[in-house]
């Protein structure tokens, strides 16, 4: 298993990451209400996951909200501990990069664009299924496609194999994005919704290139410690 623990970070930020705190927040607080009892957890994930059944009008919904509101609704929601933990660190490690490359209105809406994405394209590929869709995988998959065309060449400090190694995000985040391509081409069939990743990775793409202020270089690969040597 391999953990992002912090990148190289060269930008002086004006302002802290307040967006991606709040998201982090927001993941933990109702994480912690949603395992209140097993009541209240089933009734949260009846009422707010994305279940592609119900949205293709299968089955009758019952919930608190709209189906298609748990496109957005879902990706608040995680199925334990380990599940979320894996995502905040993402979010922790690469999200603060792109707030404030887009700012932070751009950043909520590119984090909330890129979540619906990849909830669509699960369902669209499980139209009948019963299964329900839960998680900000596919939301923080949009913003590790946004850093790997943003900052490839960043060193990231990553936890492997009970060591921690310094390498160069496309390595990280590149490595990652093939995982989730050959999973796909498996069927793996082990509880992770790996085309939601790879929806969430082509929207980031896309997304940042639309949504990038002017001014906003990608496939920055300056060494802050090289270029200050050479200077």
């Amino acid at each position: 298993m391999v953990f992002p623990l912090y990148d190289e970070n060269p930008f002086k930020w004006s302002r802290p990451p307040f967006v991606t705190w709040g998201l982090i927040a927001t993941n933990v607080i109702i994480f912690l209400i949603e395992i209140g009892s097993d009541e209240t957890t089933k009734a949260i994930l009846a009422s707010f996951a994305a279940n592609p059944a119900i949205l293709a009008r299968d089955i009758h919904a019952t919930g608190l909200v709209p189906p298609e509101l748990t496109l957005v609704t879902s990706m608040f929601l995680h199925g334990g501990w380990g599940h979320l933990l894996g995502n905040m660190i993402y979010l922790w490690v690469f999200g603060d990069d792109i707030e404030e490359a887009l700012g932070p209105l751009r950043f909520i809406v590119f984090y909330l664009l890129c979540g619906i994405a990849a909830a669509l394209v699960f369902v669209a590929f499980n139209m009948h299924s019963n299964t329900p869709l839960i998680g900000a995988s596919g939301a923080i998959s949009g913003i590790l496609a946004a850093y790997l065309l943003l900052r490839p060449c960043a060193k990231v400090s990553v936890f492997v194999l009970r060591a921690v190694v310094r390498v160069r995000a496309y390595w990280v985040i590149g490595g990652w994005a093939l995982l989730q391509l050959y999973y796909v081409s498996q069927h793996a069939d082990d509880g992770v919704a790996y085309l939601a990743h790879v929806g969430g990775l082509v929207a980031g793409a896309i997304l940042f290139l639309v949504m990038r202020p002017a001014g906003v270089e990608l496939f920055e690969c300056i060494d802050p410690d090289e270029a200050a040597a050479t200077n």
